[in-house]
This record gives C-alpha cells, structure tokens and sequence, in this order.
C-alpha cells in the first residue's frame, strides 16, 4: 500500500509537496498518472487529513512561515531549517544529530525530536523526513484550538466555590489534589486559576465570583519596607530576647510554640493574634477599646489559658510596650515569653502571614469596638477551615488535632 517500487519516495515527496501548498489531488494523479485513492492511501499513511471529492486535497492548508515572533528568547525551526535537516539526513553518508544541530545552533534535542516527529511514514516498515511536511504538520497543530480545562463545569464549579470561601489560588489547586488524587481531569494549576482570573477578559472567572476581591491581597505593587530607625532598648527584652528561646522553636517540629502581635484600628481598637508555628492554628481575640499592657495580657491569658500545657510552651513577640507586664502571663500560663530583635517581622513571619489574612476580612481603618465576638469567632473558623500549603494542603485545626493526639500519646 503506498510502498510499490513503481512509486518512489521522490514522486510521493512531490505529491506530498504540492498537496501541502495547495494544490487538488485531482490534478496530481492526472499529471502523474495515480488514481485519486491512491494518493488518499499515501496521506493516510503520512498522517495527512485528506479531504475526498473531485477537488480533494489536504482538509487544512496552512501558511508555511515561521510563527518566531521577532525579540523572542527561543528559536523555532523554520522551513530552512528543516530543509537543512531533510538535506543532512539525506547525504551519503547522512550527517549525524549532533552535527546537524551545531550547525543550526540549536539543542541536539531540538533535531531529534522534530526528527522523530516530522519523520513521514512511506510504507509499512520505513519512514523519511521530509521538511515541507514536518512544517505543515507543526503549523497544523499550532493553529488547533486548545480547550480550556476551566471551561470543563464541573471542574470550574469547584474552583469558584473555593475562591468565593477565600482560598488562594494555591490553595485551591492543592485542595483539589487532595481531594481528587487520581482523577487528573479534577486537577489544575494554580497558574491556570490565575488565567482564568486576570488573563481571559469577557466571560473570565472573576465574572462569576461572589466576593469583592478575586485575590486577598487586592495590590498592585508591593509595599516598601519600613525606613524607621531601630527602636530605643526596652527593660522587659532583656533575658527574653530571640537568642535566649529554646533551639527547637526554630525547626518548627514541636508544637506548642506561638507567635503573637496587635492588629489596630481608630478609636483605641483592636485585636490580639496568635498562631501556633507548626500547625498555623489562629487564636483571636479583641481589645475592649484599649492596648494597654495589663489588658493585653488578661486576652492573651484567655485565649491560650484552655489549652493543653504541652501546647503552651513559648510566645514570640515583637518588642512593643504592650508586652511589658509579661511576666505576669508567664505566671498564670507557664508559657514563656521572648521578644524578636527591631524591625525584624520575618522573625515572625507566621503571625505576619496571619495579620495579612485578617486584614482581607477587615481593611485598615476598620474600628474593632464595632465588630462583635461572634463575627471575630467567625473568621476564627474559617482562617483554621482552610488548606494551608506548608501543611501540604491540610487545613490548621487537623494539624493541630494530629499533634494534640500525638502529645497525649506520648509516654
């Protein structure tokens, strides 16, 4: 079929050539003396989509020119570039890969995969590149229409419900590995979600959100650091600084260990956070209209006061005067208190990442005497509700709970 000695390879190339570039089969298998089925059998063998009827022809033509847009960091092989690979490939005897691609000045790699995928099969056991057909197999597929995976509505229904609960992106697409491990058409990319966001214009998921904001952070540049000089030496720091905490507060593994600080608004308001290092679990609690060091410490000592004593181990917290009576949380909770070095909120990161969050439930500027416990306890919920990344997409309260289990079963 398509390899009988009374039609080589250069009257099939010539065929092949001239259907790509347009021309109707009818006039080839005059000219050539085939029947029209015989060319039809010759393009299926090469792959070709063969369109029947008296003006039969290749079903797609395509423009043959390179699609490398100018400036572009890579290089995609061109019609002169195949030639030149057909050419080398064609020499007695035939030039090797790597030989090809010095002088293309591309990967060996690049050669060897357009090799075994331009390569046209000519007869049942044997196959030829041929740089025309290559060309117009590679434009063919770039010009398909690719589907989107968020226009599948099952797999968009469960993105929009996640966002609108105010996952991340990130959050989302790990929440769905997890839930969906061996279903791949019920997982995506967080960079997709991201697409679908900012990139597709009309009919975009933003459209379809029922929260404000598509992301929690709402910004469009980032902030610049703070140029503050360092602050003056406090006398409730000394013996209680970053050196002085244990070693295994570092590493994360042991839990029990919080960081804390102060969320402000206008009118002497604000909330008192925390959140455990390991497991990322949040405690909140709101000031009564003042931030003064011994009300500070009677919400600190309610928040964490229930907990079990292996689960109260140390508290980190930034150098401000709201901590100066801390001893006296120390006394009535045995959770040791230690203090990050100036203008160091990395030292702090997790309950930084905490206040971010908070923020996205109320902006700054928001007065906190006119939020009630109810909706704080509200988005106390739902902060340790969701995946969190750096617990591979478990949310806070099961890693908490794992640890609390684990804390008891230890002899």
């Amino acid at each position: 079929m398509g390899g009988s000695p009374e039609y080589p390879w250069v009257v099939k190339k010539q065929v092949f050539v001239r259907l790509v570039r347009g021309e109707p089969a009818n006039r080839l298998a005059i000219e050539y003396g085939l029947a029209n089925r015989t060319i039809q059998r010759w393009c299926l063998w090469a792959g070709l989509e063969f369109r029947r009827g008296y003006h039969g022809g290749l079903s797609t033509v395509v423009d043959m020119e390179s699609t490398t847009k100018p400036g572009a960091r890579y290089h995609r092989l061109s019609v002169g570039d195949r030639a030149f690979i057909e050419a080398g490939l064609s020499m007695d005897p035939p030039m090797g890969v790597r030989q090809i691609a010095a002088r293309l000045q591309v990967a060996a790699s690049t050669v060897s995969r357009e090799i075994a995928r331009g390569s046209t099969r000519i007869s049942a056991a044997q196959k030829r590149y041929c740089a025309e057909l290559a060309q117009h197999q590679t434009m063919r597929i770039r010009r398909r229409p690719r589907a989107r995976k968020l226009d599948e509505p099952r797999l968009r229904g469960h993105v929009i419900r996640r966002l609108n609960r105010g996952f991340s992106p990130e959050q989302v697409a790990g929440d769905l590995r997890r839930c969906f491990p061996a279903r791949k058409e019920m997982q995506i990319s967080h960079e997709t979600i991201y697409q679908g966001l900012y990139v597709q214009g009309r009919g975009a998921l933003a459209q379809e959100l029922k929260v404000e904001k598509a992301l929690r952070s709402g910004r469009t540049h980032r902030v610049p650091a703070s140029k503050l000089p360092a602050r003056s030496k406090r006398p409730w720091v000394e013996g209680a600084r970053l050196v002085d905490r244990p070693a295994e507060v570092t590493d994360r593994a042991v839990p029990g260990h919080w960081e804390g600080d102060l969320v402000v608004g206008p009118q002497r308001s604000g909330l008192v956070t925390l959140v455990e290092r390991s497991t990322r679990f949040a405690l909140i609690g709101r000031l009564p209209g003042t931030k003064d060091s011994t009300t500070v410490i009677e919400v600190l000592t309610r928040l964490i006061q229930d907990l079990p004593e292996q689960m109260r181990q140390t508290l980190t917290w930034d150098q401000g005067p709201e901590m100066a009576l801390h001893p006296r949380f120390t006394l009535a909770t045995g959770c040791k208190v230690f203090f990050c070095d100036p203008h160091s909120p990395w030292q702090r990161g997790a309950n930084e990442n905490l206040n971010r969050l908070i923020r996205d439930f109320y902006p700054k500027g928001t007065d906190f005497n006119t939020i009630t416990d109810e909706h704080i306890g509200q988005m106390q919920l739902l902060l340790n509700t969701r995946p969190r990344k750096t617990l591979d997409f478990q949310t806070p309260i099961e890693a908490l709970n794992k640890k609390i289990r684990a804390v008891a079963l230890t002899p």
